[in-house]
Formats: structure tokens, C-alpha cells, sequence
């Protein structure tokens, strides 16, 4: 009777992992692809010009290029950001195969898609190769303008806090599941 339990639970954790690899995957394409049409929407209708006032002073337009990491830290660091970024996305992708929680495969998935979509500006964008500037463009009072890849590794922090506090854990060694 005992092994036809093992089984049975090995079976739903293999399901569970299949159904949050699929969350990571479509949540990380989704970011990177809503990101990087925004940036080239933004690269042709904002660079160049005034702000566009959304809601007032509250949420503007505003096109502007960042060679650093948020808040603007860390200017010189492109080829060091990018570098992190990438052993961040390596880590996110090995440790992919163990996750059985959907809530974690979609956080996962969402700062995977953010650092793609950021990583792809350091990649390609100018002044060169791991060089790249981000582009950013959505602007708040008070706080540094941001992109949509961004947002996404900032809506995935919240995710895990709240995954955290919930005792949510994200692979199968744990007693409780999502």
C-alpha cells in the first residue's frame, strides 16, 4: 500500500511541476514580450520629446535610458549587471525543475521575464554589446522612471513576501502546496 502511495504522490508532484514550469514559462515570455513592444513603442512616440501626462503629475510618459541598475546605482556596472543577470536567470531555470507551486513558477516567471526584457537592452541596445543603456519610460512622483520588466520583478517581490508569510513553499520537500 505504501508504494502505491509514493507513486501516486510522485505522480501529482510531476503534474504539479509540469503546470508550474508552464506558469514560468508563459508568465517570463508574456513580461519580456509586453516589455520589449513597449520599449519599442516608447523608443518612437516618447524619445525626444515632453513628458505625456497621464493622470496629472501622478503618472507621466517620459522617455529616458538607464546604464545602471535601479535608481540609476551602479552607472559604470553594465557587463557586471548583465553578468548577474544572467547566473539570476541560470539559477531561475535549473531551479525551475523542482517547483511544484504555481504562485512560485509565476513569480519565477515574471523576474525571469523582467530580466530578459532588461538584459535584452544591455545585450543589443547602444552603445554596444553587455553595454546597453535600458530603456524606461513610465514615470511616478517621487520615484525613478521604470519599464514594464521592471514592474514585473517588483510585482514577483510582492508575490513572494506574500508566498513567504503564507508558509508556500516552492518545491515538493515541503509539507505545504499551492
Amino acid at each position: 500500500m505504501h508504494g502505491v502511495q509514493t507513486e501516486r504522490r510522485t505522480a501529482l508532484n510531476a503534474d504539479r511541476v509540469k503546470r508550474a514550469r508552464k506558469t514560468l514559462a508563459l508568465c517570463a515570455f508574456l513580461v519580456f514580450l509586453l516589455d520589449f513592444l513597449s520599449k519599442l513603442w516608447a523608443v518612437e512616440n516618447l524619445k525626444g520629446r515632453d513628458s505625456i501626462k497621464v493622470i496629472g503629475n501622478f503618472l507621466q510618459l517620459t522617455y529616458t535610458t538607464n546604464s545602471g541598475a535601479a535608481f540609476s546605482m551602479a552607472p559604470n556596472a553594465t557587463l557586471a549587471l548583465a553578468s548577474f543577470a544572467l547566473c539570476v536567470a541560470a539559477f531561475i531555470i535549473y531551479f525551475s525543475r523542482k517547483v511544484i507551486s504555481i504562485w512560485w513558477g509565476a513569480a519565477l516567471g515574471l523576474v525571469l521575464g523582467g530580466i530578459f526584457g532588461n538584459l535584452w537592452d544591455r545585450i543589443f541596445k547602444a552603445p554596444g554589446r553587455f553595454q546597453g543603456h535600458v530603456v524606461d519610460w513610465i514615470e511616478l512622483p517621487h520615484w525613478p522612471i521604470f519599464n514594464v520588466a521592471d514592474s514585473a520583478i517588483c510585482i514577483a517581490a510582492g508575490i513572494v513576501v506574500i508566498l513567504a508569510i503564507k508558509n508556500i513553499q516552492p518545491t515538493a520537500s515541503s509539507n505545504h502546496v499551492a
